[in-house]
Order: structure tokens, then sequence, then C-alpha cells
């Protein structure tokens, strides 16, 4: 009976590990001070808005994409209208989730690490941590992939679109950060690691997510705010 899910669940634990891997490299490449920060100053340094600046008004607008509060507006606006049309808060949940395990996670390293930026380091060749700043991972790229890939994972039939459009919607911003010297190229490789484990581990928190949709979908019955057989969650749900 359950054969066919262990191919899937062995596929999501490989990836898992992967990006936990690439996360853990990249963390330890700056915290060792590698050549991976030196790669960091090289870019600084050729100052890349300097070079294309026709480019800057443009990317001064996008890099709004990976922001956490437009992000999150525009992706709930989105979800509360289709929660309405599905008759359930799955989506709301879901999203709520993906965004307090990212801020729990993202942040808690933010703190750690304490990475200066590029605009506040001091001392060319310096990786710049333990000095109080909170670049490091980047949270717009991690936001980005997080906030873009949740639409994508609930979108249903349009998955595989979706998932093409957030996955190129969160390269873009991380580049962009790049670009407009926010954020170092490692802090940025750490965000796409980052995001990319949240949304991985969305199926595992999805037991949580009926749970608690269940809850309130009780609660709101007892309290006449819905029909008794209205709004009522399958035991399983679906993928969209």
């Amino acid at each position: 009976m359950h054969a066919p899910s262990e191919p899937p669940r062995r596929r999501q634990a490989a990836l898992l590990g992967l990006a936990a891997l690439g996360y853990l490299l990249v963390a330890a490449a700056v915290l060792l001070d590698t050549s991976l920060v030196d790669l960091d100053w090289k870019i600084r340094l050729y100052r890349p808005s300097d070079h294309w600046p026709g480019l800057q008004p443009l990317l001064d607008t996008w890099v709004v994409a990976g922001q956490r509060g437009p992000s999150a507006l525009a992706a709930f606006a989105w979800l509360g209208w289709r929660a309405r049309r599905l008759g359930r808060v799955r989506p709301l949940l879901v999203m709520g989730a993906a965004l307090l395990l990212l801020n729990l996670t993202v942040g808690g390293v933010k703190i750690v690490t304490g990475r200066l930026g590029p605009h506040y380091a001091h001392y060319i060749g310096s990786p710049g941590l333990f000095s109080g700043g909170t670049i490091f991972p980047s949270g717009h790229t991690a936001n980005a992939v997080v906030t873009w890939g949740v639409l994508a994972y609930l979108a249903g039939r349009w998955r595989r679109t979706g998932a093409l459009l957030a996955g190129a919607t969160a390269w873009s911003v991380g580049l962009t950060t790049v670009y407009l010297g926010t954020h170092w190229v490692t802090d940025v490789l750490a965000g796409w690691a980052a995001g990319l484990l949240v949304l991985l581990s969305l199926p595992l928190l999805e037991p949580l997510v009926l749970a608690a949709e269940r809850r309130l979908t009780r609660r709101r019955r007892r309290a006449g705010a819905i029909p008794p057989n209205c709004g009522r969650p399958p035991r399983r749900a679906p993928r969209g």
C-alpha cells in the first residue's frame, strides 16, 4: 500500500540533504574565509551597477519582489481569493507556516553570524562576520524562493509553470541584490539554499496544517460561521 510513496519520499529526502549540504558548505566557506569570500570582494569592487547604470531604475523596483512585506501582501491576497474559492483555509495556513519557518531559520542564522553587508564592511578581504550585521543569508533571496515557491506549490495543475516562474524570480532577485551591492554573492547562495530547505519541508508540515485547518473549521462551525457540511477538509490534503 505504501510502496508507491517511497520513491517520492526518498527523492524528497535526497533533495533536502543536498540543499542542507549546499547551505552548510557556503556557510563554512564564509566562516573559514575561503576563496568564496575573495569572490565576494572581487564582485563588490567591480561594482556592477557602475558598469550597467541603465539597469538600476528597473532593478530597484524589481528587488521588491523579494521584500517580505510587499511580496507577502501580494501572495496572501491571491491565497485569500483561492481559499474562498476552495472553501478552505489551507492555502493561507501553508503560506503562514512557510513564512514562519523561514523567519525563524534565516533570522537565527543572521543573528548568529552578524555579517556586515558590502556597503558597511571596512576591511577589504574580510568576511565581515560577528560585527553586528544581519546580512547572511540574504533574506530577500530566501523570501523570494519561499513566497513565490509556495504559490507554485499551491497552484494545482499550473504547478510546473508556477515553479519555473518562481525559480526565475528567485534567481533574478538574488542577482539583483548583488548588482545593487546590498548582498555578497555568498549571501545569495545561502539564501537560495535556505529558501529551498523551507520549500522542501512543506510536505512534512502538511499533517500539522491539516490538523490546524480541521480545528479552525470546527470552531467556525460551532460559532455558526459556516454551515455544518461546508468547508470540511478532506482527509488527505490535495496538491492544489
